[in-house]
């Protein structure tokens, strides 16, 4: 079986945009925990980032590539919030 892996696509440091890449079967359940929802497949969408609690961390958009239609061959998902270090720490803890 293969596995859903996670990493932060922006160098870390200071940036306008922070991005976060999840790749793998279990990418759109991600999605769902994450955002509430899965996104339509290639298709944009603003939505908040949540907390395991379902405190709003960010907004940002969010793209959901269903495979084989992306890079990897493999369901993805795209998180592009505000670019702050601690957000995206704490979307990766999750």
């Amino acid at each position: 079986m293969k596995e859903t892996i996670v990493a932060q696509a922006t160098p870390i440091g200071r940036g306008g945009i922070g991005i976060l890449r999840v790749s793998g079967p279990l990418a759109a359940e991600v999605a769902r925990q994450v955002l509430g929802k899965c996104p339509k497949s290639r298709t944009a969408e603003y939505l908040p980032f949540k907390d395991i609690d379902g405190t709003a961390l960010d907004q940002g958009i969010a793209l959901f590539f269903k495979a084989p239609n992306s890079f990897t061959g493999e369901d993805v998902l795209e998180l592009h919030g505000h670019g702050g270090q601690v957000v995206l720490d704490l979307l990766l803890e999750r």
